[in-house]
């Protein structure tokens, strides 16, 4: 195993930032897989799934059973981890810019339909290498701004050329629920039986250029510029793994969590480990577009009439909204079959907040799919 420090300040910068990456097996001996965790530095559960997953690594790496190279980045945003706000930790925001630390990432493939032009043939496997050392070259000329821009440009520098790329993040609260590219069904499912997810949400475009999708995007958007005669297959297999709630942190999840990622790495052929029966999955994939994101109408105490992980048919009460002063109570209903997957924590709401989400099977929403 090997550790790595990338600063991110600059060297005359009154405040000083670095990040560490942990690096195991051989670069080019197999697939590369990447695995980050905690973007947004105020969801916890990844970091300590992260714990379990290098100290396990470690052991399979000094046994010579790593097929390939596995990187792990066990906090993925130290800038975010210095910020609080009158005492609570406020990671999913720059406090600088106001970005969300998983949007804004650079989406190679705009420079690589100009470089690739002329350079790609019949060969998928020849177009795929071809693809990875230009999209490197690609994020090698980012020219970041700020703090911010050279964490994201560092974390999809060591990304951006991954066979596998495990963004683990979490909920405000919330069952497990992975998201990832239309082209990658096939691909995810073996690892949402395992981790037992809920919910799988496809796109082929999200909005607003988040971490996963900057990895995978680009192998779909350039298979449509180049057309059938140039095969480029989805050849990363790049995913948000979001690890039920902010206050799911205990060991039990974790290890439970780290060992199913180890797992699906196994199925993957990148560890040298027993490969057990795949678990029936408790869910089929759906369409992101499909989510029906409720919020409140009005300010008001919220009170749950539905559990998380629940199937739910429209029409059913999601949740009452009470106006503290007058009383006055609104049902909260769904108009969309599906899993009730993801809530709010808070228990009083402003009108407009989000209340929760219900991941329907038919696509009818369009534009930016993700919150802000």
């Amino acid at each position: 195993m090997q550790a790595n420090t990338h600063r991110i300040s600059l060297e005359d910068s009154s405040m000083s930032s670095q990040l560490s990456s942990f690096h195991f097996g051989a670069p080019g001996a197999g697939k590369k897989v990447y695995i980050q965790a905690a973007l947004h530095a105020d969801e916890v559960p990844p970091m300590l799934v992260a714990q379990f997953l290098r100290k396990e690594l470690e052991a399979l790496d000094a046994a010579g059973k790593i097929r390939g190279e596995i990187i792990l980045v066990p906090a993925a945003n130290p800038i975010g981890l210095a910020q609080a706000i009158h005492g609570a930790p406020f990671g999913r925001f720059d406090l600088s810019t106001g970005t969300n630390f998983n949007r804004a990432y650079k989406h190679v493939a705009e420079d690589l339909k100009t470089s690739l032009a002329g350079l790609l043939g019949p060969d998928p496997d020849a177009n795929v290498a071809l693809v990875r050392a230009h999209a490197r070259d690609s994020v090698a000329t980012w020219e970041p701004k700020t703090d911010a821009d050279t964490l994201k440009k560092i974390l999809l520098g060591m990304a951006i050329d991954a066979d596998i790329v495990l963004d683990l993040h979490c909920d405000n609260e919330a069952v497990l629920h992975i998201y990832a590219g239309t082209p990658l069904a096939d691909a995810v499912a073996p690892l949402a039986a395992l981790m037992q997810a809920h919910s799988v949400l496809l796109a082929l475009e999200a909005g607003g250029e988040p971490f996963d999708e900057a990895c995978s995007r680009l192998w779909w958007d350039l298979a449509a510029h180049f057309g059938p005669a140039f095969p480029i297959p989805p050849a990363c297999l790049s995913t948000t793994v979001e690890l039920r709630g902010e206050r799911d942190v205990n060991y039990e999840l974790a290890g439970g969590d780290a060992r199913a990622l180890l797992r699906f790495l196994a199925h993957a052929g990148v560890l040298d480990m027993p490969l057990a029966a795949l678990p029936a999955p408790l869910c089929a994939p759906t369409p992101l577009e499909g989510v029906e994101p409720i919020a409140a109408p009005h300010a008001g105490v919220l009170v749950f009439l539905k559990q998380l992980g629940e199937k739910v048919k429209a029409g059913d009460a999601i949740a009452d909204l009470i106006e503290p002063v007058s009383g006055r109570t609104t049902t909260l209903r769904c108009s969309v079959d599906g899993v009730f997957f993801a809530r709010t924590a808070h228990r009083h709401l402003l009108r407009g907040m989000a209340v929760g989400k219900v991941a329907g099977a038919v696509a009818y929403r369009a534009g930016k799919l993700l919150s802000q």
